[in-house]
Formats: C-alpha cells, structure tokens, sequence
C-alpha cells in the first residue's frame, strides 16, 4: 500500500538537498507511535546500507514491526530527534523472512496471537506461516496452545484483517483515517464500499464519530460536486443536527438556510431547496415559533417535533381520570409516615405528599436542602401501604442509586426501566407494551432530553401517576429539550415548588451558597484556607495566572485535600470543568492528573488518549450492549495486548471494549459540570477563570457546587465568579413544547 506524505514545513532540509526524493527500504523493527485518528507514524527500520536504526516519520492507515517498508523521501534535521526520513510516498508489504513474519504476528495484529504463539507457528510453518493463516487454518492446531476455539478465532480475525485492509486502502484513498475506517468496516460489513460510494453523507447518520465534514471530504474524492442536491440536502441536516447538540429541537428557517450556505459555501436557492425537499420526504417539519410579529417560520427534525406533540398531548390527556390511590385521611397518612420515618414534614412537604397522593401527573421542583429526597421516601411508604406498585428511576445510574439508599427500594436507570433492545434499536417498553406499575415517581428530570421524556410516559400506562422531581435551575438537559423548565413554565401541569432550606441543611455552606448563587449573589466564604487546621466544606483559592491554576487544581488533588481530610485521590475527588478545551479546560486537566496520580504501568493510546491500568474514565455514549450509558464513570483494570482489550470496572461489573472502541471512553480525572449532572461526588474542584468566559453562566457554577455532598474548592478569580454569578443569559433552546403543552388542553377528551 503506497500513500503520499505531507511536508512538514516546520523541518529543514538538509544543506545542498535538490527536488529529487531519496529512497529508502527496510525491515520495520519498531513503531515508536503512531496515530489511528491522524496515522502520523514515527517508525524505526532496519534499512539497507545502513548500520543502526533509521527513524522514518510519515503517515500510514496502520503499520506492524515485522512489515518490510519502501519510502520516498527527504532527509531532515530535527531539532529535538535529529536527522530523520521524512516520507512523502511510503509502501508497506507483508514481510517474507521469518524474522519479519515472526515480528509482525507478535505485533498484535491478529487477536490471540502473542509473542510466544507467534513464534511457536513461525518455528512450525516458518515463509509459509501466511499461507497456512489464509488457505489452511486447520492446520495451526498442531501447534502447542492451539485448539479449534484458538484456531477459529485467529482465523476470523486473519479474514477480519484482510476485508478491513481493502476497505482501509479504498477509503484511505478518499481520505478516510484508519479509526474510522474499521467503524464503517464494522457498520457496513462487506457491503461498506458499495455503501459509501452510493452516498457518503449517510456516514454521518449512521455511525458516531463521523460528521458531515468528514463525510464531504469523501463526497468531493468520489466526484460529487460542491453544489450537488445530495450535499444541500445532508449540509441542512447537519446544521439542524448541530443545533440539537445546543439543545435547540428546532431553529428558525432564514437562520438555519444562513448558516447552511456558510457551511456550505453555496447559493441560497439551492439550500431552500433542498429545505423544501426535506419537507417533502417529512425528514424535517414546518412549525411557526411565537413572536410578537405574529409568528416566526421555523423547521423542527421530524423525529424531534414527534416527540415534543405527543409527550404534550399524553402528559395533558393521563391528567384525566381517577387516581390510583384510594381516597384517604391524608392528616392520618402523614402523622403515620411521620412516624415510620422519624421525621416531622414541614407545610410545603406536606402539600407535596397530598399533591402526589391525588395528582396523576405532578412536578416537585427544588434546589439543595429543601427535602425532595424525604418527599419520595414518604411518597413511597404511602402508597406501598395502600399496596400500590411503586416503579422509581432516574437518567442516571449514580441517581438511580441514590434514589435506592433513600427509601429501601428498588430504583433503575431509565434505560434500564425500559430496557432497550440492541438488536432493534428500541425500548421494550412503549405504547403496545407497557410497563407494570401504579406510582412512576421519576428523579434528576432536569436531566431528560424530549426523546427520552417521550419514549419514558408512552411507556407507562395511562391509568398511573407520573410524579417528576428535579431542580429547574440546574442546567438542562445534554440532549435536545428543555423539558422540565417547559412543563412548569406551561402553567398546565400540577407543580410543587419547594423554597425552604432545612436546619441541618442550613449548615452546610455548600447549600448555603447554592441558594446564594441562584438568587445572584456572591458566595460566602470562611476565612480559613484549605492548608489551615480549621474545617468547613467551602473554599475559594485565588489564582490569577491559568497555568498556576492548573498546577493548584492538581496539587488540591494530590495533596491538600487527601492530607487535610483523608479523601481518596481518584475516587473522592471530582475535578469540574466548564469547558473542553484551554489550559483549565478537561482535556488538558486530565493530562495533568494523569500524569500526577497515575503516570506509569500498561498503556494503550487511542483516539488521542493514553489509557492506563488504573485510570479513571468516563463512558461517553450510551452503550446498550455493554448496559453502560453517558456519564458512567469506572477504572481501567485491565489492558490485553494479545486479545486486544480494556477492561474496566463499573461498580462491581467488569465490562471489556475492543481497541477500536475506546473513542466510546475518555479520562475522567476531570469532566464538563454538563456531564457531571446526576452525579454527586464527596468533593468537587472548579477551576473558574475568564479564559472560560463564554461557559461563565449561573446555572452551570449552581450545577456544579451542588454535585457535592461534603466539600467544595474554587480555584481562580474572583472576577470569573461574579461574572457567573450575574449571568443569566444562557441561551434560550427553541422548542415548543410549553406551547404545545398549553394548546393541548382541549385534547384531553379526545386522547383517552
């Protein structure tokens, strides 16, 4: 396979080099890296006419040591590694010396094959070790640790191999990099070349980690031209998709076409109409936004504007009817929950439990330390006493978990409430299929997305109560919607908003300045620093210099806090952040504290991480056959060079992901305060600084304090905090599911 390099602009040439391209060949002896996202490799060969070892730098799909190497080139000086090859066109090929066999299989590159089978089967077949692997794999079981379930899997995974390289040359050839060829390879299967020569933008429909851009890159190779209807028509979806990644279910028409042509870099004409033919294939939806002008054109994608209609209608029609609870002393039902909880419920409580005990649809909103966790627990006594079937879950596992503790009782996931089936794409549960149950009481809702608030209500039945309990001021949803703002803005669902800050609570100056931040005043802080004898669970670290506060976020991690309180390093301690990228952003800040808490051992770099034995990750993706879903945080245990693996430990469940798949993972040392709603930590670290000063925005610094249970740091500048503190302009998501929720009213009749 023979591919042309990019210079490197940055390197000089050597002194009285012309145009002509050197030649270089050898035996690759090592890889000392190589990118699967970019495949810039930095190889060292033992080359012809040369005594030691020549390092080359270039770009391949994916390369083996054992694999011989023709390059053309340049000889450069590198000012840190000295003189390298710098290859503009390199060719690899199957090795034919034993040698180069042996090394090649002991590469990895087949799964069950390490470096002693490998060279168990080189000694036994030596040239021929290929041709046996290909046309007689029978034959490897008479080689020592071979048996039939060894030999069919290095068999499948020899045909694997082969089927990926000849998809990885075709799409390398329309610039497709090698992680991403082996996900299509694995979408696709055999049909993928046919598949993406018949439409390269279905790429960015079908598979995760693929965009609309990567997608036009192929497009443009197989000669589709800039202007074509099938690229407006994908260019349209694209932006709607991005939008929904802001949250936005829809978007006003003559903003979407602006930002289309801006993408697109063509007329306005052909994206309307390509906007029109969406319309007509109801891959995309009219709707008019409410406006003082008497209405704004908008367009919704289908599935989204499906789903924001009937979760309105639905949640307005369940209101209708009669409760499953039976009529009772509602006096007597909260003096014995009292008493069976130890706990006496104050005025707003109270109102809740009765609220609950005869709404069927109701919303229990509150921030930190005003009882919504003693609610749900007096709720559930109640009417498990009148022998009610009592269904709770949360969007997350931790929630989940949490609910669990709370009462006694049985809590899960909401996916796993509805479980999902892999093999369909889709939820047991639903409509035709609903689920058992009296009382749905449902946590974190702030948390649900309007596709998943939608496939959750269709689910249970129309004769249940559905009780949603969440803070409204936290950030909303990761996903598209607004939906727990939006019902309780609509005025037309039942809502108990709770205000009242309990003692023990009080005490807590976490509560405190969560309170505090959301009435857009400044947090309090004690006058001991973190290094002082004296405790609270509070604390504000100024520094101004953002590298300076990277090495306190990390020195709080490793030092201050373990020392002072006795917290576990990796376990107790979250770091949050607002933000990705910068120095203070989580990228960088897991970097770092990868480096400090867990900086050797077995490694594996994918996707632009390094992954370690024994570092903290997150999953980033719902996965349904693994059962693990966005925001599951667990340790890596285990890397298998020879089968190629990672496990990692999620609670007490070891779940193993193929090399390929670990862009469905990142370090989780540091997250985003976005993917950190539902959990809670015993302690958080923020960096706050204006080099964030985009994500400077109250409901995220609100969100982020209240994911801690025992103690908070903030490290930066007080100017970033009143900043976040004032600001109240985070930007409105456009849905319609409020309106939707008013207009509805009169269809409650009809829906039963």
């Amino acid at each position: 396979m023979c591919y042309n390099q990019e210079r490197m602009a940055s390197q000089q040439l050597q002194p009285g080099m012309g145009t002509q391209l050197d030649q270089i060949a050898g035996l690759v002896e090592r890889v000392t890296f190589h990118s699967d996202e970019s495949g810039f490799c930095v190889l060292r060969i033992k080359a012809r006419g040369h005594r030691d070892l020549v390092t080359v730098v270039g770009t391949l799909p994916e390369v083996r040591a054992g694999e011989w190497l023709e390059a053309q080139g340049r000889w450069i000086v590198n000012k840190e590694y000295g003189q390298q090859f710098q290859a503009e066109i390199l060719c690899t090929m199957p090795p034919t010396t034993v040698e180069g066999i042996e090394k090649y299989l002991a590469s990895g590159m087949i799964k069950g094959i390490g470096p002693v089978l490998a060279g168990r089967i080189v000694k036994a077949y030596k040239e021929r070790t290929f041709e046996i692997i290909d046309a007689s794999p029978h034959s490897l079981t008479y080689v020592e640790g071979i048996g039939p379930t060894r030999k069919k899997k290095i068999s499948e995974a020899w045909a694997e191999q082969k089927a990926i390289r000849e998809i990885m040359v075709f799409l390398h050839g329309h610039k497709v990099s090698t992680s991403r060829a082996f996900r299509i390879f694995k979408t696709y299967g055999n049909e993928a070349i046919e598949k993406v020569r018949e439409d390269p933008y279905r790429l960015a429909r079908d598979i995760q980690g693929i965009g609309f851009k990567t997608a036009d890159v192929i497009a443009e190779s197989l000669g589709i031209g800039k202007q074509s209807e099938l690229r407006a028509q994908a260019g349209v979806e694209y932006v709607l998709l991005q939008l929904t990644e802001e949250g936005h279910c829809g978007y006003g028409r003559e903003e979407l076409v602006a930002m289309a042509v801006k993408l697109l870099e063509i007329p306005d004409e052909i994206i309307q109409t390509a906007v029109e033919y969406l319309l007509q294939e109801n891959r995309i939806v009219s709707r008019t936004l409410d406006s003082d002008a008497g209405g704004h054109p908008a367009v919704f994608l289908a599935g989204l504007d499906l789903a924001e209609r009937n979760l309105a209608e639905s949640l307005i029609a369940r209101q209708v009817g009669k409760h499953p609870c039976p009529q009772i002393d509602m006096e007597k039902a909260i003096a014995w929950v009292e008493g069976k909880t130890g706990l006496q419920l104050a005025v707003q409580q109270r109102h809740a439990v009765q609220l609950a005990c005869q709404s069927k649809v109701l919303v229990i909103t509150g921030g930190p330390g005003v009882g919504k966790t003693t609610i749900i627990n007096s709720i559930v006594k109640i009417m498990r006493a009148k022998k009610l079937k009592v269904l709770m879950a949360a969007p997350t596992g931790r929630a989940a978990k949490r609910m669990a503790e709370a009462t006694g009782c049985e809590a899960k996931t909401i996916h796993r409430l509805l479980v999902f089936d892999p093999k369909t794409f889709q939820f047991k549960h639903n409509a035709a299929h609903p689920l058992e149950g009296d009382v749905f009481i449902i946590d974190e809702t702030s948390m649900l997305d309007i596709s998943l608030a939608w496939q959750l209500v269709r689910a249970i039945p129309h004769r249940s109560t559905v009780i949603l309990v969440g803070d409204v001021d936290q950030l909303p949803s990761v996903g598209p919607g607004c939906v727990l703002r939006d019902i309780i803005d609509s005025g037309k669902v039942p809502v108990c908003r709770l205000t009242e800050v309990f003692r023990q609570a009080a005490r807590s100056t976490i509560v405190t300045n969560a309170h505090r931040i959301n009435q857009g005043a400044m947090p309090i802080f004690p006058r001991e620093k973190v290094e002082s004898p004296d405790r609270t669970d509070f604390y504000f670290v100024p520094v101004e210099d953002p590298e300076k506060a990277v090495d306190m976020v990390c020195r709080m991690v490793c030092e201050h806090l373990p020392q002072k309180f006795g917290f576990d390093r990796v376990d107790d301690i979250q770091v949050l952040s607002p933000m990705q990228r910068g120095v203070l952003g989580c990228r960088n800040l897991n970097t770092v504290l990868q480096t400090a808490l867990n900086p050797s051992g077995p490694a594996i770099e994918r996707y632009g991480w390094t992954f370690r034995a024994g570092d903290k990750v997150m999953q980033m993706v719902n996965d349904y056959d693994k059962d693990v879903f966005n925001g599951d945080i667990g340790r890596v245990t285990k890397i298998d060079e020879v089968e190629q693996e990672v496990v990692v430990r999620f609670d007490d469940r070891p779940v193993k992901y193929d090399f390929n798949e670990l862009d469905e993972l990142h370090l989780s040392y540091a997250t985003t305060v976005h993917k950190s709603q539902g959990s809670e930590y015993p302690v958080v670290v923020l960096p706050i600084h204006t080099q964030h000063y985009m994500m400077l925005q109250r409901n995220l610094l609100y969100t982020a304090i209240t994911r801690s249970r025992k103690l908070v740091v903030l490290v930066g500048t007080l100017k970033a905090l009143a900043i976040a503190v004032k600001n109240m302009d985070a930007r409105r998501r456009v849905t319609l599911l409020k309106q939707r929720l008013q207009a509805a009213v009169g269809l409650a009749d009809l829906s039963l």
